[in-house]
């Protein structure tokens, strides 16, 4: 009697000290980052709260969210977060950090983008040359950055031959094929910093507003799914844009170069 008396004490305290969960989709770029690795474990320090991470595309993302499969999404595209929280798949959109997109490519540079004038003048460069280019192809937010810029130099994809490569793939694993392949690619700055196997690559290409690249943050809407944990989405919202979460933020850099700029502002 005893004995199943204490099994039972020690089994509620070990269900009362548990930690709460959610689900948040983020997007492969933020994951391959480096960021998260800072991140969560302070938000479980300070909230008690685990964070399981969805790390899929931006399109992917936004699909989870509208599935309710997600508590929250934070993601990089702002048209298509906008459209989520229009249809009511989430309750508000909320900026929280920035940094930019880059284009990357051999360091002999063939389509010498590296002297560009615009994005849209690096891009028409590598469409003039046609050397190998990889497209994420994936409908993330840097996919959808990318065929942003492509339209901008008045380029459709769809009409590329072979030299233009769509890999279906996260940031990641477009960077290493980009490697392995000696070919051009667009990264978000804090990817490519964080990538260890750059081979022949160098950043050529960087600085043009419209390779902005901001990271907003959306509670799923829990009028639509019943299952969402709006109360642990608004706390992790609280936490991401406090002073706490702006400190490690700006804080984060890999050799010297800050990776993100936190950018969210009150209320």
């Amino acid at each position: 009697m005893i004995r199943s008396a204490l099994a039972v004490t020690v089994a509620f305290w070990a269900m009362a000290s548990a930690a709460d969960e959610m689900r948040l989709a983020v997007t492969t770029s933020f994951d391959s980052s480096g960021l998260a690795d800072v991140l969560l474990p302070a938000i479980q320090d300070d909230l008690d709260l685990d964070v399981q991470l969805l790390v899929v595309g931006t399109g992917q993302a936004l699909r989870l969210g509208e599935a309710g499969d997600v508590d929250a999404v934070l993601v990089h595209s702002q048209v298509a977060e906008e459209a989520f929280v229009a249809a009511g798949h989430g309750t508000h959109r909320r900026e929280i950090m920035y940094n930019d997109f880059v284009l990357i490519g051999p360091t002999t540079d063939a389509a010498s983008i590296a002297d560009a004038a615009s994005a849209a003048d690096a891009l028409q460069r590598i469409a003039n040359a046609q050397p190998l280019f990889v497209s994420r192809g994936d409908d993330s937010g840097t996919h959808k950055a990318e065929l942003a810029v492509w339209a901008q130099a008045g380029f459709d994809v769809g009409a590329f031959g072979n030299w233009y490569r769509s890999v279906g793939a996260g940031m990641g694993q477009a960077l290493n094929t980009a490697a392995a392949m000696d070919a051009y690619v667009l990264s978000d700055r804090a990817s490519w910093l964080n990538f260890a196997n750059k081979a022949g690559l160098a950043l050529l290409y960087s600085g043009d507003p419209a390779l902005f690249n901001q990271y907003a943050y959306l509670p799923v809407n829990p009028n639509k799914n019943d299952n969402v944990r709006s109360d642990l989405a608004m706390a992790l919202e609280n936490w991401l844009t406090s002073p706490r979460a702006e400190a490690l933020i700006n804080g984060y850099s890999i050799n010297g170069e800050t990776l993100f700029v936190f950018n969210a502002k009150p209320g």
